[in-house]
């Protein structure tokens, strides 16, 4: 089988999945306990059960809660595919709307996060190798295990307490400074002339207040981001580390350090290319859920993206918002899965697809 029909019956695979994973996301907030129609009622007070009864009613069917189960499927398949989501409960806005403003933040937040961990985390766990039974072994282990059991939230709140409460370094909250609600900093102008035949614009770049607006983003986004990384890097050092030492115990290694190469060129050149599968694997997955993985550490930081949004839908039974979220989420993963395929046949040319 050839690359094309192995991507294309991919796809169709994927297709078919996606198709399960819908319905059974359906089927699983179906079966949950709770009720919206309660939560949306609180603000009506008491004003007797027939009138009760009949706003319940209303919202029931403006809701779409009073159709039977398989019209519902039906619904819920056919606008999912198409991505409409519905309204939140909470925000009375449509959820894609509410997604596209934070999206953007868990991206940044949580797609630095992994690709530093990854970065990191897989050099030093070469450079351990390079030191396999030594004490800085034995502790590199014993610190990856250590960083990778301790909570996200209190890693956030020591972060906390040191960079914030001590130190003053970083704020303690949001994607941006409070002071910009009043007011951003424009960072570009751009200036229109017209003439009788033309219409020219000038683009001018404010330095200063470029360097203001990013700075300002950065400082509010190092907490959360080193949280992450300090959670995550130990998983890469051990995972590189029990890949790396199964890939040096080969022959091609002791042929190439028959050749002269040196250490650093034998465990990079060789080693870690042979090596890499399961860390791909692995970083296809971490980057497949990086839409949900934030959630405890953005609510302790109250950073306003897809992870606190997803808390906060669940305190309230926001069920369209959760929907959504795990909808995403399970695309992700998929199409996770996929480019690691794709991947395993680019870096190791020994896998034939079949």
């Amino acid at each position: 089988m050839g690359l094309r029909s192995f991507i294309l019956k991919r796809i169709v695979y994927s297709f078919v999945l996606i198709l399960l994973v819908i319905l059974l996301n359906f089927i699983i907030f179906k079966s949950m306990p709770g009720d919206p129609v309660q939560f949306l009622m609180k603000p009506w007070g008491r004003e007797g059960a027939e009138v009760r009864q009949q706003q319940e009613q209303l919202l029931r069917d403006l809701w779409g809660f009073g159709e039977p189960f398989e019209v519902q499927a039906v619904k819920y398949v056919r606008n999912l595919l198409t991505w409409n989501f519905g309204t939140s409960y909470i925000e009375k806005r449509p959820v894609t709307e509410s997604i596209g403003l934070r999206l953007p933040y868990t991206l940044v937040l949580l797609g630095g996060s992994a690709i530093l961990s990854i970065l990191l985390g897989v050099i030093i766990g070469i450079m351990v190798i390079q030191k396999r039974g030594t004490v800085v072994d034995s502790g590199a282990v014993t610190g990856s295990l250590v960083l990778g059991s301790l909570p996200t939230f209190w890693l956030g709140l020591v972060f906390l307490l040191f960079f914030y409460n001590i130190l003053r370094w970083f704020p303690n909250k949001g994607a941006f400074p409070d002071a910009w609600a009043l007011g951003w900093p424009v960072a570009y102008t751009v200036s229109s002339s017209y003439t009788s035949t033309s219409l020219s614009s000038v683009f001018s770049l404010n330095m200063v207040s470029a360097w203001t607006l990013v700075a300002g983003y950065l400082r509010h986004l190092f907490l959360p981001m080193l949280t992450l990384t300090v959670f995550s890097i130990g998983g890469w050092i051990l995972l590189t580390r029990a890949t790396m030492l199964d890939a040096i115990t080969e022959d091609y290694i002791v042929t190439a350090r028959a050749k002269g190469l040196t250490e650093r060129a034998v465990l990079f050149r060789h080693a870690l290319k042979n090596a890499s599968l399961p860390i791909i694997t692995s970083a296809a997955l971490s980057f497949g859920f990086i839409l949900s993985g934030a959630i405890i550490t953005e609510t302790v930081f109250t950073y306003p993206g897809l992870g606190a949004w997803t808390w906060t839908a669940i305190q309230f039974l926001d069920y369209t918002v959760l929907m959504a979220i795990f909808y995403i989420v399970s695309i992700c993963v998929i199409a996770a899965n996929i480019v690691a395929d794709l991947l395993y046949g680019i870096i190791d040319p020994r896998i034939k697809y079949g």
